[in-house]
């Protein structure tokens, strides 16, 4: 489809938006506590571990920065209890909406996205209301440069991923949750490290969108995205390039 698809599309505003180093790094250093206090703080024994240290990686959060995060847990010094939370709910014209966090009071995070969907044409809905529409999947991102087409789609079927979907940009590898960490390992092995990686929700189908409503659902989304416990907005709209290009002018 022509225009731009919120899976991808929120990826790319985000690292435009995520210019403020310090919001990004301190998103991956909560991650990786979290993923450590949940399991082994090593990371050859830890995959959630892992994954959440590749991705601190390829945000460019400096190894001692990553290291910290991990003895932190390990030293067993007294660090907030982070946990993870999801929120569902919809916004401006009926697009769905998930927003993952990471808190350590869930609720002041609840009461502030309620707050961002009531201010914003939306409404928090309860678990479940809206994840039916996505799937979850494994993600992995490569520049176009390190491989054509072709080759990209070989070697990542024969690792074990369900799809790839490349433009002149990048390859987007597509896989079962349960088959991430052996599709990221022999892609890695491959390719090298990946430039995005992780879980994502998936939209199964798109609304697309007015200049209004984009321009109300930007705003939702920004208002999500600068909360400090908020880890990650997914939602299933889709704008056309020309109205995508007008809004982020400037």
């Amino acid at each position: 489809m022509a225009g731009h698809s919120q899976f991808k599309n929120i990826m790319h505003r985000k690292g435009a938006q995520d210019k403020k180093r310090a919001k990004i790094f301190a998103r991956h250093t909560r991650e990786i506590m979290v993923a450590a206090r949940a399991g082994l703080p090593d990371p050859e024994q830890n995959s959630t571990l892992r994954n959440a240290i590749m991705a601190a990686r390829a945000a460019n959060m400096p190894k001692d920065n990553i290291d910290r995060a991990v003895k932190r847990v390990a030293g067993g010094e007294d660090v907030a209890n982070y946990e993870d939370v999801r929120y569902e709910g919809y916004g401006p014209a009926g697009v769905a909406v998930i927003v993952d966090a990471s808190t350590d009071n869930r609720n002041r995070t609840a009461s502030e996205v309620r707050t961002a969907f009531s201010k914003l044409g939306g409404n928090l809905g309860e678990t479940g209301s809206v994840s039916f529409m996505f799937d979850r999947v494994g993600s992995l991102t490569y520049p176009a440069s390190v491989a054509d087409a072709d080759a990209m789609f070989e070697a990542a079927v024969e690792a074990g991923a369900d799809n790839v979907e490349s433009t002149e940009d990048d390859h987007e590898i597509i896989c079962d949750p349960g088959d991430f960490a052996d599709v990221r390992d022999a892609l890695i092995e491959k390719f090298g490290p990946p430039t995005e990686l992780g879980l994502q929700w998936k939209p199964q189908n798109t609304i697309s969108l007015n200049e209004d409503q984009a321009s109300t659902m930007l705003k939702l989304i920004d208002t999500l995205d600068d909360n400090d416990d908020v880890q990650n907005v997914s939602a299933n709209f889709e704008i056309d390039d020309e109205i995508m290009d007008k809004l982020t002018a400037g």
